[in-house]
């Protein structure tokens, strides 16, 4: 695996689609760095799932701290751990049970853990899948944040949809199907696209 560079991605983009020069231009995004401990990645996204910022971290880090000098727990001491206990952290019935169904699947080979990084993008997303819990928009996440895959377009992700609908000034949220069609300029570079369309939301942007 490697660094996903921002300045080579931004270079492509803005020789094949001029029209996202400003967007371009207006924020600096850092490079995406792989990540290699896949159980943390994924349990990390179920517990910051439909939360804000803030009160994830906190249940994240109430989580971690139930595994005395540990970094992260490992599939093994979760499903040593009672569910009762998980629970006292903040997390819900569900998620409880969604980190379980995952530290299973890492245990029980669903998980190609070794070879996981030589997979396709649609290989992975089929694996991951198959783990209740984790749906596509988690596999998306995975793909990106760690595994850096260069052309990930979570078109069902609101915030991306937000962020185009404001840069091309659309009177309403985009469709998968318009995003979709207008994003094929920008292949293989789509993952850096969302980024910036999330920090379009995020941040003040003026063009």
């Amino acid at each position: 695996m490697q660094t996903l560079s921002v300045k080579e991605a931004v270079k492509f983009l803005k020789q094949s689609d001029p029209e996202l020069i400003p967007l371009l231009d207006a924020f600096d995004i850092e490079d995406l760095t792989p990540e290699t401990n896949y159980f943390q990645s994924l349990t990390r996204s179920i517990i910051y799932q439909q939360l804000s910022g803030k009160a994830a971290q906190t249940i994240s880090d109430r989580f971690i701290a139930l595994y005395d000098k540990k970094n992260y727990p490992t599939p093994s001491d979760i499903l040593k751990t009672d569910s009762t206990k998980l629970r006292s952290v903040g997390l819900s019935n569900a998620k409880v049970a969604y980190i379980k169904n995952i530290a299973e699947a890492f245990l029980n080979g669903t998980v190609d853990v070794t070879n996981l990084d030589k997979l396709s993008d649609e290989e992975i997303m089929n694996q991951l899948i198959l783990i209740k819990g984790v749906g596509p928009w988690t596999v998306q996440m995975f793909l990106m944040f760690t595994l850096n895959r260069s052309d990930i377009f979570p078109t069902g992700d609101l915030g991306v949809q937000k962020g185009f609908q404001k840069y091309f000034q659309l009177e309403t949220l985009p469709s998968p199907k318009m995003m979709i069609e207008r994003s094929k300029k920008w292949k293989p570079y789509r993952t850096i696209m969302a980024m910036y369309f999330w920090r379009v939301v995020d941040g003040p942007f003026e063009w």
